[in-house]
């Protein structure tokens, strides 16, 4: 008779724990950190770290197929998960990093032209084009301007200052 209670309770146990675990399992696929689901949140680290690869490497010369393979993904769909989660495509954001460095540069006095080559970029209108679209002003009328008032700013400080924002063209 023991026996039979024995197999019964470790049947009906082990049914138990089959019911739990599936409701554990499907609400752990259901849990969101964030707002984000699991799949989301690797997705979102597969991009940081193409992301670091342009803010490391900018004066390299990278393509969309460099940046995915570092996200791990195909170049179609890193582009799309890049703007839906930066809110600007990948070469748009590069181009914004080799600006916030071109500024520095010329900040310091560099040329234009050698400013453009140390940032990696390789054609100089296409720079200067993009330059001002970004800042607004050509760039070498961003290196006449007098930059000595940034002087005593902290570098950390004044490259959140002067990060480059896009401009809005007036049509």
């Amino acid at each position: 008779m023991r026996d039979y209670f024995v197999s019964l309770l470790s049947s009906t146990t082990s049914d138990i724990l089959l019911f739990v675990y599936s409701i554990l399992r499907r609400s752990l696929n259901e849990v969101t950190i964030g707002g984000m689901t699991p799949e989301e949140m690797a997705d979102l680290v597969h991009l940081r770290r193409a992301r670091d690869l342009m803010d490391r490497d900018y004066a390299e010369p990278l393509d969309v197929p460099v940046m995915a393979r570092a996200a791990l993904m195909s170049p179609a769909h890193f582009s799309r998960k890049f703007r839906a989660a930066y809110g600007e495509t990948p070469y748009a954001y590069l181009m914004t990093r080799r600006i916030e460095r071109a500024k520095a540069l010329l900040r310091k006095g560099m040329s234009v032209t050698d400013a453009c080559v140390a940032v990696g970029c390789t054609s100089l209108g296409s720079f200067s084009s993009r330059f001002t679209e970004i800042v607004g002003e050509t760039p070498s009328q961003y290196r006449a301007r007098d930059h000595s008032d940034w002087e005593a700013i902290p570098s950390c400080v004044s490259m959140i200052l002067t990060r480059p924002r896009r401009m809005a063209i007036p049509v």
